[in-house]
């Protein structure tokens, strides 16, 4: 007896990759507080199901054997699916899925022919986890349950004669999955995936279905990227210069000679403090004092502005809105100023005599509480907020 088979078992390989990928995922979520919206997308790719000819003979015609077979395990899949993402590492996504038709031929013992074919829908609700690499690129990771049902045909001749020509079997499972995501623009993503399913064939066994898509996401109800505008360009004032008054003495009738004095010191009269405002939303991630790429630019440019100038002081404050506890504001506040000091010593070579750092906490806030009531959707009071979390840096003594 010979069988056509081209299905290797992945399926411990596979949970535990995808398993592992999606707790590295979880383990570094940070809740971002911009990023969460709904989305929806379509799919398209290519199925290949687990088919076990023997196992399907035997199955629809007990005590019958199979001489030899072919098989064919492939075909085109598709799904359509929504979802919503909590934050920048987390979704909750469900969907409908085809994964469309896979079919058999035997010779079968008694003599006789049987042939058969499986069509496999269904519904699936999946967490998805979200690993950036970069401000576009992602990897994914999915773990989920799916509800699918498989509806099978068959006919023979012979010892196949008998089989039943319909069947349909229901039957729930786990899926997992991964890929890789690119946000070609704030609008529109594009994903490939890899995900297997375990569902029930045209005899109620459990087999897998490994199915490759590629997909494009289409995000919606997404709050609009924070733009906060470059640092103006330091120009540290030229100082000012006071002369004083001549010295005018009027001869006596007789020839005097008169020794004047020595020429007072100049007078410098000391600027006023300079103060450059950067955004919390571009320095840092939501809820965390590491200064992001964004971040470290802005600072660069700031640092490279005071290089050859000189400054008696530098203060650096933290700010932060008033969500969350003001316990909780003051101490990230404080985090966040001391991360910009140290950057600023490591990176910008500034004097870290000079510099100090502090946190405000929610204590100075620029935007009004009537302007920006707690009333509001969490989006919208969000960006209204978005001028509070802010650090300030002060430089006093130029000249």
């Amino acid at each position: 007896m010979t069988q056509t088979t081209r299905h290797p078992n992945l399926r411990p390989t596979l949970r535990l990759l995808c398993l592992a990928g999606l707790s590295t995922f979880l383990g570094t979520a940070a809740l971002a507080q911009d990023t969460s919206h709904y989305y929806g997308g379509v799919s398209v790719g290519q199925s290949k199901t687990q088919t076990d000819a023997a196992g399907l003979t035997s199955g629809l015609l007990p005590g019958v054997g199979v001489l030899n077979s072919t098989t064919d395990e492939k075909d085109t899949a598709y799904k359509l699916f929504g979802g919503y993402q909590f934050n920048r590492n987390i979704a909750l996504e469900g969907g409908y899925f085809d994964l469309g038709k896979n079919s058999f031929n035997a010779n079968t013992v008694p003599a006789g022919t049987l042939a058969g074919e499986s069509r496999v829908q269904g519904l699936n609700l999946d967490l998805v986890g979200t690993l950036p690499f970069t401000e576009r690129l992602s990897a994914l990771a999915r773990v989920g349950v799916q509800h699918a049902w498989t509806k099978s045909t068959a006919s023979g001749t012979g010892a196949g004669a008998l089989v039943a020509p319909h069947s349909k079997h229901n039957g729930s499972g786990a899926k997992v999955g991964f890929g890789l995501q690119y946000e070609m623009s704030p609008a529109v993503w594009i994903r490939g995936e890899v995900e297997r399913y375990r569902i029930k064939n045209a005899v109620g066994q459990r087999n897998n279905v490994d199915v490759a898509t590629l997909s494009l996401v289409f995000p919606f109800g997404r709050a609009p990227a924070q733009r906060v505008a470059a640092a103006p360009a330091y120009v540290a004032p030229a100082p000012v210069y006071v002369t004083p008054a001549p010295v005018y003495v009027t001869p006596a009738p007789q020839v005097v000679i008169v020794t004047p004095p020595p020429a007072p010191a100049p007078v410098v009269v000391t600027p006023a403090p300079q103060r450059v405002n950067f955004s919390a939303d571009t320095l840092f991630g939501f809820d965390t004092a590491t200064v992001r790429p964004e971040g470290r630019a802005a600072l660069d440019k700031f640092s490279g502005q005071l290089a050859g100038t000189r400054y008696d002081t530098i203060t650096v404050e933290g700010h932060t809105d008033r969500k969350g506890s003001a316990a909780y504001n003051q101490t990230l506040s404080t985090e966040r100023a001391e991360s910009v000091k140290s950057y600023l010593v490591n990176s910008g070579r500034l004097d870290p005599a000079k510099i100090s750092a502090v946190g405000k906490g929610e204590s100075m806030p620029v935007t009004a509480a009537a302007d920006c009531s707690d009333s509001l959707p969490r989006a919208q009071l969000i960006t209204c907020l978005q001028p509070d979390r802010r650090v300030d840096v002060e430089v006093t003594g130029t000249r």
